[in-house]
């Protein structure tokens, strides 16, 4: 749901009309995320989660086109438990849902093979185990950051805007001073100059909301630092997924942001992070 920006090196006639419409969807869809995030309890839960189902079964389409099939009717379910988990954390049910949903694609990789289902079981398997990872336990920090016991609503419109600055800076200066690649396989516009100017930019508005929302601002360095050098990878991970299967974007949701999964790939990682940053260190 981030409204994300990706680097790119060069400008161009395309390349403008590509970031306006991003710009028009982070314009509109930024502030409706904070307020969701403000409001919390099902205003939150309720669009995040549309969006995360999303995301999965873009993930599973991906998967699909280099021919693994991952059944939607098991790996959704699975999905869905961790996020139901993380949303009534105080059940203490996260760990045992991940535990869980782990056996049942177990059970069914096993139950495949000896049907002779399937020649690539394992890779499926795998498949499975890593959308249960990546869109069930990751995805269910969204929730577990906004029910922190302190100032959880200042946190996680901390996490969320350090992400979006941070990407969005990377775009900026990636457009403006881009001269080296910075993974020219996963993704050819990013390049080095542009990871640079995110960390700076990222980490620098992330102290100044930070002293706005009354937040310590040693732990918002640390947090902006962590998410401007870390969350990138999210987004690279998705990536490596997307140059596989051939595809250019996870999906069509958003005019110039592509899919579901690619608004919160590198959310996934900075929502996680901070979680266990800010409960072990607030």
């Amino acid at each position: 749901m981030a409204p994300s920006q990706k680097t790119a090196t060069k400008s161009s006639s395309p390349t403008s009309s590509i970031f306006l419409q991003r710009a028009v969807s982070t314009f509109t869809l930024g502030p409706l995320a904070l307020l969701l995030i403000y409001l919390g309890g099902w205003f939150y839960f309720i669009p995040f989660t549309l969006i995360i189902v999303l995301a999965t079964l873009e993930y599973s389409k991906m998967l699909g086109r280099l021919g693994l099939q991952l059944p939607v009717q098991i790996l959704l379910p699975s999905v869905l438990l961790q996020l139901v988990a993380a949303e009534w954390s105080e059940l203490d049910l996260f760990a045992p849902a991940l535990a869980l949903s782990l056996i049942v694609v177990a059970l069914y990789a096993l139950w495949r093979y000896e049907r002779r289902a399937a020649s690539m079981v394992t890779a499926e398997w795998a498949g499975m185990v890593a959308g249960i990872l990546l869109l069930g336990w990751m995805s269910g920090h969204f929730f577990l950051l906004r029910a922190l016991p302190e100032m959880a609503v200042s946190w996680t419109i901390l996490v969320m805007v350090s992400t979006w600055v941070a990407d969005s800076a990377a775009y900026v200066f990636g457009t403006r001073f881009g001269r080296h690649k910075l993974a020219p396989r996963l993704s050819p516009g990013k390049t080095i100059e542009g990871y640079a100017g995110g960390i700076v930019i990222g980490t620098v508005v992330t102290v100044g909301l930070a002293l706005l929302l009354d937040l310590p601002w040693t732990l918002a360095l640390l947090l902006g630092l962590l998410i401007s050098i870390v969350s990138p990878g999210g987004d690279l991970a998705i990536s490596l997924i997307k140059r596989e299967a051939g595809v250019k974007d996870s999906g069509q949701m958003l005019p110039g942001h592509g899919g579901a999964l690619d608004r919160i790939d590198s959310l996934l990682w900075s929502v996680t992070i901070a979680y266990y940053v800010i409960l072990f260190l607030s």
